[in-house]
């Protein structure tokens, strides 16, 4: 006879995938409902609450195609819905802003300090 643990079970059902935590979030961010974004990604607009609700919830994930979309909607990078590390995906932010300049100017920055905690 086999035990099944619904607690584990449920949990696992209710928790967002990282994706789904970073979509609402970038989401929240811009300040777009569900529906509205879902529209703007070119989803038909009876059922985009219901796709990017799914998306967020972790129930679906989207193909990266959409994933791309969305990124562009809320002006993320795309890694941006991958990235583990909460405080890289706070630097992908700032990073999709700067210029190409400023881009290899924090380049040069992060290899500078690399070098330097190598040497320590």
């Amino acid at each position: 006879m086999q035990f099944y643990d619904y607690r584990r079970m449920y949990k696992k059902a209710t928790s967002p995938s990282l994706f789904g935590r970073r979509l609402r979030e970038a989401r929240n961010r811009m300040g777009i409902a569900q529906d509205k974004l879902g529209v703007v990604i070119g989803m038909d607009e009876s059922c985009s609450s219901a796709r990017i609700s799914r998306y967020e919830t972790g129930t679906h994930e989207p193909p990266i195609a959409t994933a791309g979309k969305l990124a562009m909607a809320l002006k993320v990078p795309l890694a941006f819905f991958y990235c583990e590390d909460d405080r890289l995906a706070e630097i992908l932010i700032h990073y999709a802003v700067l210029s190409n300049d400023q881009r290899s100017q924090l380049l040069e920055y992060v290899i500078e300090m690399n070098a330097e905690s190598k040497a320590k």
